[in-house]
């Protein structure tokens, strides 16, 4: 068996690139081949992105029917697996979607999926921030913000999706705060697209400071110091009466800097 996957996927590499969209709207493209159009909506889509993110293991058929079906399997849950997994085959190929009591999802190991790319890209980007080396830290922050901004099966009650929402959000915001300290980093043209993203990272986390700090540094380049003084004021306010908090120091210093100016 695991002979045979090693084969498969290098047949399939041979042959094109695998890349699979699964933020958004779905799209797929096996061994080159744009099967985007021919997949099924609805619970196959489900069960196609379940496979896809967790392909490294055999699934369960038991494990299959609680993942489509989390609250309450239907009667007859069994046959309309079997259905959704033969329509997914049809598509996809019996080589591709393998097995019957077990499950597998056989994709070439450089597969590329939007999920994990945008994990990895996210991991590029705060180590280049973290070195303050602007220019390598634009394009993978970037990537992690795209897709993460796209959202994961939306509409579906699923709590394993909640999973991967949960992460998306987390990508975000890291994306949102390396793409904001590159902007102020880089300065000129790129400060006002700063100003945009630190102002959403503000929105999305209200009680990161980082992001606070990140919109009064860039509104503070672009000449506008009342402005990111009342940015801290906003932040101060809201720690004090919902946390009963004060921020950080390295905000007051910031603060204490923009009046002296």
């Amino acid at each position: 068996m695991q002979n045979s996957a090693i084969l498969l996927a290098a047949n399939l590499r041979d042959k094109g690139p695998t890349r699979i969209q699964l933020c958004g709207r779905l799209a797929v493209e096996l061994a080159g081949r744009d099967l985007t159009g021919r997949l099924p909506g609805g619970q196959a889509r489900v069960l196609f992105t379940y496979l896809t993110v967790n392909r490294a293991l055999p699934a369960r058929r038991d494990g299959l029917i609680e993942a489509l079906w989390p609250w309450r399997a239907p009667a007859g849950a069994d046959a309309s697996l079997s259905a959704l997994l033969s329509r997914l085959r049809t598509v996809l190929g019996a080589d591709v979607l393998c097995g019957r009591s077990e499950v597998c999802l056989q994709l070439p190991q450089d597969a590329w999926v939007d999920l994990e790319a945008a994990e990895e890209a996210i991991h590029r980007a705060e180590a280049a921030v973290a070195q303050e080396d602007w220019a390598r830290g634009w394009g993978p922050s970037l990537i992690a913000l795209f897709t993460a901004r796209r959202g994961f099966l939306p509409g579906e009650d699923l709590p394993w999706a909640d999973q991967y929402r949960l992460r998306l959000d987390e990508i975000r915001c890291s994306a949102l705060e390396c793409y904001a300290a590159v902007a102020l980093g880089v300065g000129g043209s790129e400060l006002a697209p700063g100003e945009r993203v630190a102002r959403e990272l503000v929105a999305a986390a209200p009680y990161r400071e980082r992001g606070h700090g990140l919109l009064m540094e860039i509104l503070a380049a672009r000449g506008n110091g009342a402005e990111a003084l009342r940015v801290f004021e906003a932040l101060r306010q809201r720690l004090r009466d919902e946390l009963g908090a004060t921020p950080a120091p390295e905000l007051r210093e910031l603060q204490s800097q923009l009046l002296r100016r």
